[in-house]
């Protein structure tokens, strides 16, 4: 279909010579003609209203309208009583190869485990729309320009207050940078921690390797794994190399679900004072607990020594692009400039919206149903693994939305992943959060954030005889 252009004469850019010797009727009816031919002017557009056209080329109406005349004979436009000049049907660019075959439909997955969504179903919309609406109403005219790099003093005060509130963090709003999501807060943190010569980065294995390493080399660094247990993080391990900074996910590590327990705290500052390194909290899904109140922030224990990085792309959704760093003194100033080169700025509405999302305590409302729903759906898939997988055990705490799954020791991950794919179900596996992408053990890491409860069982029913293998 044409696009159809609001307005009353949608723009066109056409170049007059005055200076040469084609006439002026000439040069105008090539240019539209050209554009035509070459695709610029779809079939069915609207032209400009001579009239428009003439007033923006300063040229007469009547030659204009000649111009239209003459390409309306020849085939190029069409034109009715009481309706705009358009591109005519037999007039288009040059034809292009047949596309070949569609590609077939894929057939609707009974449910999709993928991890790291959220319920994008229960976004507040309303809320949001609300928040937005509130925010463009009182916000100064003075907020449209570029603005502090670190964002909004609006948003930075709320988050503070926010996350010494609910995290137990020592956030000083001067120090909070806000960002576009967990990616560019890391390589802002990476950079910074570059420029203070720091050569190596580690993360714990298994993690997100792909994401910790590519960023680490885009900031000009190294990074290295560090095994876990069930405690969390190996601080010994950690020691024994050369690294000078940890990315880490303490309150609900990622992907195992362990919490890092209050000696490895301990013990992991200790590192970090000793080595005069630094530690990186990605404080991923903190809010979704479902057994007891979570864990403070690491960053609450060394507000010198943790950058802590924070978002709402689990909390409400990823599109929304915003997070924030809690920077320690040191770096502050680094990961400021960072970001001023990196962007300027995020965008200020968004900013303003979600300060109003969390001063009205619509956020918080928010969170109450999501932990609810979030809660159902982890009892959901443990009863259903329950029922049709009994061999299968389920680890990690009774937090966030995913799940990992142990599978038998003589199980093959992929094939299993591979067959579910074939019943429509989407499995994945341990595998690619493992630096060497090893299977074994072989583990399923169980997404149900954007599953519903009935997706969730149904799911599982169709593969359980899968997850039984052994």
């Amino acid at each position: 279909m044409p696009l159809e252009w609001s307005g009353l004469s949608p723009e066109l850019l056409l170049v007059i010579d005055r200076t040469g010797a084609e006439p002026l009727r000439s040069q105008l009816e090539r240019q539209i003609r050209t554009a035509i031919r070459t695709g610029r002017l779809q079939v069915g557009e609207r032209l400009p209203s001579s009239r428009e056209l003439a007033r923006r080329l300063g040229l007469s109406r009547g030659l204009v309208q000649d111009c239209y005349a003459q390409l309306h004979a020849e085939g190029y436009l069409v034109a009715r009583v009481g309706s705009a000049t358009r591109v005519a049907a037999g007039a288009c660019a040059p034809p292009t190869p047949a596309p070949g075959p569609p590609p077939a439909a894929s057939p609707r997955m009974v449910a999709d485990f993928r991890w790291g969504v959220p319920d994008l179903n229960g976004f507040p919309l309303a809320d949001w729309l609300w928040a937005t609406r509130e925010a463009a109403r009182t916000m100064p005219t003075s907020a449209l320009d570029y603005g502090d790099p670190r964002g909004s003093s609006v948003l930075r005060e709320v988050v503070a207050g926010y996350l010494r509130r609910v995290r137990a963090a020592a956030a000083d709003p001067a120090r909070i940078v806000i960002c576009s999501g967990y990616a560019q807060g890391l390589g802002l943190a990476l950079r910074a921690l570059a420029r203070t010569g720091v050569h190596t980065v580690a993360y714990e294995d298994p993690g997100s390797p792909a994401t910790t390493s590519s960023t680490a080399a885009w900031a000009g660094l190294s990074a290295i794994p560090v095994p876990l247990d069930e405690q969390g993080l190996d601080v010994k391990a950690l020691d024994a190399t050369d690294a000078r900074a940890v990315v880490v996910t303490p309150a609900h590590q990622w992907p195992t679900g362990v919490a890092l327990s209050p000696e490895r705290r301990l013990a992991l500052i200790e590192w970090a004072v000793r080595r005069d390194a630094y530690v990186i909290e990605d404080d991923y899904d903190a809010e979704f607990r479902y057994d007891r109140e979570p864990v403070g922030a690491l960053q609450g224990l060394a507000a010198d020594r943790v950058i802590a990085i924070g978002t709402v792309s689990k909390s409400l959704a990823p599109a929304l692009r915003i997070g924030w760093l809690l920077c320690p003194p040191a770096l502050a100033g680094q990961i400021i400039e960072n970001k001023r080169l990196s962007d300027r700025s995020s965008p200020t509405l968004d900013q303003l919206a979600l300060a109003r999302m969390i001063e009205s305590g619509r956020f918080d409302r928010h969170l109450r149903r999501a932990r609810a729903t979030y809660a159902a759906r982890r009892t959901a898939l443990v009863a259903a693994l329950a029922e049709h997988a009994p061999d299968v055990g389920v680890t990690g705490l009774a937090a966030g939305f995913h799940a990992v799954a142990q599978l038998g020791a003589s199980a093959d991950e992929q094939a299993v992943v591979t067959a579910a794919r074939a019943r429509s179900v989407g499995l994945y596996g341990m595998s690619t959060c493992r630096s060497a992408h090893s299977a074994a053990p072989a583990q399923l890491v169980l997404g149900f954030g954007n599953v519903g409860e009935h997706a969730v069982t149904a799911g599982i029913a169709a593969v359980g005889d899968l997850l039984r293998a052994r």
